[in-house]
């Protein structure tokens, strides 16, 4: 690859649309991005999903393509009817069943392969210790940060067990707040102590076992870096993240468009900044004009000797663990085995089973 080439390979890139047009086409073979996301925005039906991902494939080749979603469950969930749906993760927490959480991941993550997604953004390691948040929630476990680390690595290991790549988030915690970072920029005031006891232990849990990836969180954490919020902070990323708890996986970066970044840095410098912090990988949902500028930004970087090209390699080669990992050797989906897997019946038995057991447990304890 040139230059160019191993730069948009830094890159995870989100578009609107359901279908690859010319227009898409072109865009994508001239960036060459190392992951696309995919939101409701473009799924349809699990037939028109192996189509769209079998595409973007072949406009990767040879490099495969991380094709990624946000498919929690609960109300972060992405796929269209049809496919088994599951609660958020709060009811395994209700439950306190690491068996349940790693069936459901499991279900998720054969239905996701079987439509040609290779990577799915969770477990949520957030812990939730702030009644007013209001973007965490029921997304997290609970409250308890040993049963969040628990029933997280549950998932981590249904997904992962199952070739699907899981990204753990939002690092270090995204918990304790009180305001949205797709809206704001929140601020976390909690000691050092307070951070070890509580936000930071499902990631200290998890990531032993082989968490492929972790995303950042927008959010400001002064205990740790009074100047920079986490996405975009050496000591977060770097000393924190990769030095202490020894993290060797992928670090991609929340969506740079979310208003706790963009309402403070434009796109070319959150970019660039999220790439000296250490993160591996930038995520840019929607805008072409923002990733075009900030993928530019960095080639730019580079060329002036800002950011070394051992830096770029550093991030290239655990992408490409990643890849190899989870990958390799890459088929793509079809759609008759997508048919079969998708929604069938004991996936669905198993989402009753679920509804069931927690109906029971809260008869239980009125």
């Amino acid at each position: 690859m040139n230059l160019r080439d191993k730069i948009g390979q830094l890159f995870m890139l989100g578009f609107t649309g359901k279908t690859l047009t010319p227009e898409l086409t072109d865009y994508f073979n001239d960036l060459k991005p190392g992951g696309v996301i995919l939101f409701a925005r473009n799924l349809e039906s699990p037939a028109q999903i192996v189509e769209l991902t079998n595409g973007l494939q072949k406009l990767s080749r040879p490099e495969p393509l991380l094709i990624a979603i946000d498919q929690e469950g609960g109300r972060v969930s992405r796929l269209p009817n049809g496919f088994t749906i599951f609660p958020p993760c709060a009811w395994f927490g209700e439950c306190n069943s690491s068996e349940m959480a790693y069936a459901a991941a499991a279900v998720t993550a054969k239905e996701l392969r079987a439509v040609g997604i290779n990577m799915n953004m969770a477990p949520v390691l957030d812990v939730h210790s702030n009644p007013q948040n209001p973007i965490i929630g029921d997304r997290a476990v609970s409250g308890d940060p040993d049963q969040c680390g628990a029933l997280a690595l549950a998932i981590m290991r249904g997904l992962q067990d199952n070739r699907v790549v899981a990204c753990g988030k939002h690092f270090p915690g995204h918990g304790d707040t009180s305001t949205d970072s797709h809206l704001e920029l929140p601020t976390v005031q909690a000691s050092v102590e307070r951070l070890q006891q509580v936000e930071l232990k499902p990631f200290a849990h998890v990531i032993p076992h082989g968490l492929a990836s972790i995303m950042t969180a927008h959010v400001m954490y002064p205990a740790l870096d009074p100047q920079w919020p986490a996405t975009l902070s050496s000591p977060i990323l770097t000393d924190l993240l990769r030095t202490q708890l020894r993290f060797n996986g992928c670090i991609i970066t929340d969506d740079l468009e979310m208003r706790a970044i963009v309402d403070h840095h434009g796109i070319e410098d959150a970019g660039l900044r999220a790439l000296h912090a250490g993160a591996d990988m930038l995520l840019i949902c929607k805008d072409p004009v923002r990733q075009v500028k900030a993928m530019e930004a960095v080639l730019q970087a580079v060329d002036r000797g800002e950011i070394s090209s051992d830096r770029i390699m550093a991030s290239l080669n655990r992408l490409a663990q990643v890849k190899r990992r989870f990958l390799d050797p890459y088929a793509p989906a079809e759609t008759s085995v997508a048919r079969l897997i998708v929604g069938s019946r004991s996936h669905t038995a198993l989402l009753d089973s679920i509804k069931q057991s927690r109906e029971r447990r809260r008869h239980v304890a009125v």
